[in-house]
């Protein structure tokens, strides 16, 4: 079985197979912001400061095991549609209040 065909989308995008510590570390971001993203549009609440900075170095630390499940399982491409189907929902939200105003 070869191994190249069992790559996600966002793993063969930054060649991981070829170039593998800058194709982690990009994919590593990408599930980072992807997950600060989808965190930010869901769950979060407004906090004080050590606790949000303590709530982003925990989701920091997840998302590195994250990205190893990124390489053959679709993570990322999972966190980006869960961030579409956010951003549509909030956007709906903040039309339909906007309906409501006299």
């Amino acid at each position: 079985m070869n191994v190249l065909e069992r790559l996600t989308f966002f793993a063969s995008l930054y060649d991981v197979h070829g170039n593998p510590e800058r194709g982690m570390w990009l994919l590593y971001a990408t599930v980072l912001l992807l997950s600060a993203l989808v965190y930010r549009l869901g769950f979060a609440r407004r906090l004080p400061l050590l606790k949000s900075v303590m709530i982003y170095t925990l989701l920091a630390l997840g998302c590195t095991i994250l990205t190893f499940f990124a390489v053959f399982l679709p993570v990322a491409e999972g966190l980006a549609v869960a961030a579409l189907v956010l951003i549509i929902y909030k956007v709906r939200l903040k039309q339909a209040k906007q309906e409501e105003k006299p």
